[in-house]
């Protein structure tokens, strides 16, 4: 809990215009890796990486899509396809390793968008597949260069 050191009435506050909640359309759409959060799954036994996709061009910029890369799961299909699409989103945006989801953020890509609808949920968008920026071969790999050891230089005796 936070004590904000004041009252704030919302009558007060300006209103929103309410911001737009209709799935874009289905298409391709040049996003860009805003966050990539390693969360865990609802019963427990598995994990996925949350993305927050920031839609940059050709249309509908600044709307965010959002998408769940399974990498541990009870269901190995699961687990198998959530696998996949974190290897297009590596190599899309020119990642031959990563060892924090940290190291997705600011990724630049293209996100194959469509739209599902559910009853619980109504009409919304799903990220189908991702590739690297039109017009580019996808990104050569970047490992981490290798740090050459250096033998430690015997220390120095003030005597």
């Amino acid at each position: 809990m936070a004590f904000l050191g004041t009252t704030i009435r919302a009558e007060d506050l300006p209103q929103s215009s309410g911001g737009d909640f209709a799935p874009i359309p289905a298409g391709e759409y040049t996003v860009s890796i805003a966050a990539a959060d390693l969360t865990p799954t609802k019963d427990g036994t598995g994990q996925y990486i949350k993305l927050k996709l920031n839609v940059i061009a050709p249309t509908h910029q600044g709307r965010v899509l959002f998408s769940n890369l399974n990498i541990r799961n009870q269901s190995a299909k699961a687990e198998e396809i959530g696998r996949q699409q974190l290897g297009a989103v590596m190599r899309a945006i020119g990642l031959a390793t990563i060892e924090d989801t940290d190291q997705l953020i600011g990724g630049t890509l293209i996100a194959k968008v469509d739209i599902r609808t559910s009853e619980q949920y109504g009409a919304q968008n799903e990220v189908k597949a991702y590739k690297p920026l039109s017009g580019a071969a996808p990104a050569k790999p970047q490992q981490a260069a290798a740090q050459p050891q250096q033998a430690a230089a015997p220390a120095k005796r003030p005597w």
